[in-house]
């Protein structure tokens, strides 16, 4: 008898909740058996539509769900007690799971019958992904409340998913990703121990709650052996750590959705056979496999997919299921001297790793360090591209091509401008009609409640219920816990010294001095991966850089350049927020009286070039633009004509 096929999801979610709903609904209809829900990115950072902070932000990667009345457009007709529901939600993660039971409770459904995961790996973020809020104390201690919560009350729910697939995206490598995410779950185990939430005699149920959402890249086999060494660290920590005794409690149950740090710009549709080669990865080891997959869209690396894209990413995962035999074996690698070895040896150099995580405290502990490691680990990852020693197809060998019938702007899918307005108005008219009385008084419990040692999730369940907003659940903690500011690991990264070498002394010897770079990210964006890399370059290319992180305002960036009198202004935006931010940050600095040239990199479409350009842009560079020595070189180059000019 064949097994069992995995959950099969599309991570998707755009503009508005209503539009959200119907894509979900035509994706359940197409054979989906899960939702994976990806919020935007006030949503994550906690921000309303109508914040400063959310401009040019509002449901562009994902669904904005600000208050109750839009999770239930959301989930409408969507059947909850049925649905296994995977939302990919972090430093507000309490909040969304708070208004998910909410709207539950609200439609008549016992939470105890509700079934899915929140994310909720504020380490991950912190090191890559860039959604967090709070510092790290105060962070660990809302993902404990959460634990401690589902475990008495939503029992079916996971209420983390230790999250290594980011870790593989920011550069990680199959060692540091086994490590770093098995450090996370031993951060938040023990502080749901220590706690004293959680009853003794109850604890191996927490411990067989937390789940893992991994990353699979193109070597399909060492990624197989990843998953394989994952199940193994994960049984023998549950069991000597935790003192688990039964084998069901320590099982590694882990969701995955495959590498997309690999797909590329040039020559898309070769993302597709990548897609599937890494598909293979989690699911070819019976005793490894994954308990559900979300494969990304082939055009991921040009914009927003389309509701076709997303089908033929479901279609690649159904014809894997029930055309292929599969599911009709046990472990066809089971016996393999080739896996076992491979299988030990990350295991062992992963284990390691560990322990010297451990020894600094732990991974909350330790993120200045791991960082720094990532930033090294991408860093030599982008060298090997850039050399050729690391071979990708369509980039940097097999380069000539005809041209892709897939091409095109109509390939991907843009979001409707007039949302960020219609999502302001929406919420105006929420907090008009609803009991302002009952919301402060919610509000206040709330800050109560975090300033003391109890269980946040009651007061943030109640608050839902009142009519509450993401915005003003985020802002009543950060009055409590206040704002964190992530390390950039760029200090400390080793760069391409080598291939620079010349531009470098060309640089030093430049008439006032080595060039002033500014790399800045507005917005609300996270992904720091590029900016990273480029701070990394321009600093072995000899420039001063500045590079303060994420999430700065148009106003400080143009404030940054004007103080530290910079020769060249470069941008980073992977939201498609680029042409309502960038020409904000170009008026700001021409008002300062800075005229440095401004670059910008990112996700950003051939049209919108040519708008940016127009705009007195001097150069765009996209994921296709991977030789950093031919970035660094032109960027010499505008610092040296601004500064003859």
């Amino acid at each position: 008898m064949a097994d069992k096929p995995w959950v099969m999801r599309t991570y998707s979610g755009h503009s508005s909740a209503r539009a959200s709903n119907a894509l979900y609904r035509t994706n359940l209809a197409k054979g989906q058996t899960g939702l994976s829900i990806a919020f935007d990115l006030p949503t994550q950072i906690g921000y309303d539509p109508d914040a400063p902070q959310a401009r040019g932000e509002v449901g562009k990667v994902g669904v904005p769900v600000v208050h109750l009345g839009h999770m239930q457009q959301l989930m409408d007709g969507i059947p909850v007690a049925d649905m296994n529901t995977s939302m990919t939600i972090n430093a507000t993660a309490a909040w969304l799971l708070g208004l998910y039971i909410a709207n539950a409770e609200d439609e008549g459904v016992d939470p105890r019958l509700l079934a899915g995961t929140t994310q909720n790996d504020i380490v991950k973020e912190y090191l890559s992904r860039g959604t967090y809020i709070f510092p790290p104390g105060p962070s660990r201690r809302l993902i404990v409340d959460m634990v401690a919560h589902t475990v008495r009350h939503v029992p079916k729910w996971n209420p983390i998913n230790v999250c290594s697939y980011h870790l593989q995206e920011a550069g990680a490598t199959p060692v540091q990703e086994l490590a770093y995410a098995l450090a996370t779950a031993i951060g938040v185990l023990d502080a749901v121990r220590e706690s004293g939430q959680v009853d003794a005699a109850d604890f191996d149920e927490v411990v067989g709650r937390i789940s893992f959402f991994c990353n699979a890249g193109i070597r399909f086999v060492e990624e197989t052996c990843k998953m394989r060494a994952f199940t193994e660290l994960w049984d023998r920590i549950t069991r000597d750590r935790y003192g688990v005794s039964d084998p069901k409690l320590r099982r590694f149950r882990y969701g995955v959705q495959v590498n997309s740090l690999g797909l590329t710009e040039a020559q898309p549709e070769n993302n597709v056979q990548r897609i599937v080669l890494e598909a293979l990865g989690v699911t070819l080891s019976k005793g490894a496999r994954a308990r559900a997959i979300q494969l990304p869209a082939w055009n991921e690396a040009l914009g927003l997919p389309r509701p076709w894209d997303q089908q033929w990413s479901l279609r690649i995962q159904q014809v894997l299921a029930f055309e292929t035999d599969l599911l009709e074996y046990g472990d066809i690698l089971d016996g393999s001297p080739v896996v076992a070895a491979k299988t030990a040896e990350l295991a062992d150099a992963a284990t390691a790793e560990l322990d010297e995580v451990l020894e600094l405290g732990g991974a909350f502990e330790a993120i200045d360090e791991i960082k720094g490691r990532l930033v090294r680990s991408q860093t030599e990852r982008t060298r090997r591209i850039e050399s050729g020693e690391l071979t990708v197809v369509g980039v940097n060998r097999f380069t000539e091509t005809a041209e892709s019938p897939l091409a095109g702007e109509e390939t991907i899918l843009k979001v409707d401008p007039a949302v960020e307005s219609d999502m302001r108005d929406d919420v105006a008219a929420w907090r008009a009609s609803r009991d302002a009385a009952a919301v402060t008084a919610a509000l206040d419990e709330l800050r109560r409640v975090a300033e003391s040692s109890e269980n946040v999730m009651p007061a943030t369940i109640a608050l839902a219920h009142a009519g509450g907003t993401t915005g003003e659940w985020a802002g009543a903690l950060r009055e409590v816990f206040g704002e964190y500011r992530a390390p950039t690991g760029v200090g400390v990264a080793a760069g391409r010294v080598g291939p620079l070498a010349e531009l470098a002394a060309r640089n030093r010897a430049m008439a006032g001095g080595p060039p002033r770079l500014l790399v800045a990210k507005p917005g609300l964006d996270g992904h720091s991966n590029g900016a990273e890399q480029v701070a990394v370059a321009a600093r072995d290319a000899g420039m001063e850089v500045v590079y303060q992180g994420i999430r700065l305002t148009p106003e400080q960036i143009a404030a940054a350049a004007r103080d530290e009198d910079v020769d060249v202004v470069g941008i980073s935006i992977l939201s498609g927020s680029h042409l309502e931010l960038v020409p904000e940050v170009v008026r700001l600095l021409r008002d300062a009286g800075v005229d440095a040239p401004v670059v910008v990199g990112g996700i950003i479409p051939a049209d919108d070039q040519a708008k940016l350009a127009s705009l007195g842009v001097a150069a765009v560079y996209t994921p296709k633009d991977f030789e950093f020595t031919r970035m660094m070189e032109d960027i010499s180059r505008l610092a040296e004509s601004h500064r003859s000019g």
